[in-house]
């Protein structure tokens, strides 16, 4: 599926610039968006764009479902590309329980803890070019920790906070994280095989 055109409403007909201004940045955000690499974001459609004079914001949705908001400066430069809901495949996952990853795809798991315990282990695999986003709730003040072990070749991982902005960018997987949180609600965890050959990991995740 090809990414989409934001429609164009007869309004704005009467005003070519703002039109190509509109349709500029949706095409600089759709570049932005398949430029990260992962296989949702190659399709999907664009939600929507707002013009002002400091720049378009466009809301996206990739093959996924999970949407994101851009936001391209008066200029040309997309400024800023955050997820701003994950889709979560409903299934709930339990900790310990498998998460398999097949194929060039990305899924979403909800991360539970298991009654009186404050971590959940996971394990799975990831071909290359996937993608697996961990879904965690944690409350402002609360720490995570972050911990993948059994990997080898290039995993990488990012955190997203719940208002979709990014509180930790892309670090190697071999590297742990350990953080103070300050905003309530889903956390997203993503983890990326940029490598050529299918991975094996656990993830164990912590929050006190």
């Amino acid at each position: 599926m090809k990414l989409l055109k934001p429609a164009l409403f007869s309004a704005a007909l009467a005003m070519p610039s703002l039109v190509y201004a509109m349709s500029e940045a949706s095409d600089a955000c759709i570049d932005a968006l398949r430029a990260t690499g992962t296989p949702d974001a190659q399709g999907g459609e664009v939600l929507s764009s707002s013009y002002s004079e400091a720049g378009t914001l466009v809301m996206l949705r990739d093959l996924g479902g999970s949407e994101y908001k851009c936001i391209v400066w008066s200029d040309g430069r997309v400024g800023e590309l955050t997820l701003v809901n994950a889709m979560d495949d409903g299934k709930g996952a339990m900790a310990g329980n498998k998460a398999p990853v097949h194929g060039s795809s990305t899924k979403t798991h909800r991360v539970q803890f298991a009654r009186g315990t404050s971590g959940a282990t996971y394990d799975g695999t990831l071909t290359p070019g996937s993608t697996v986003r961990y879904v965690l709730g944690a409350a402002n003040g609360q720490f995570l920790d972050v911990n993948i072990r059994h990997h080898n070749g290039r995993m990488s991982y990012q955190i997203w906070n719940p208002d979709g902005t990014s509180l930790l960018d892309m670090i190697p997987a071999k590297t742990p994280y350990r953080g103070q949180l300050w905003q309530s609600g889903d956390h997203v965890v993503e983890l990326i095989n940029r490598g050529k050959q299918t991975e094996s990991f656990t993830v164990e995740f912590h929050v006190k």
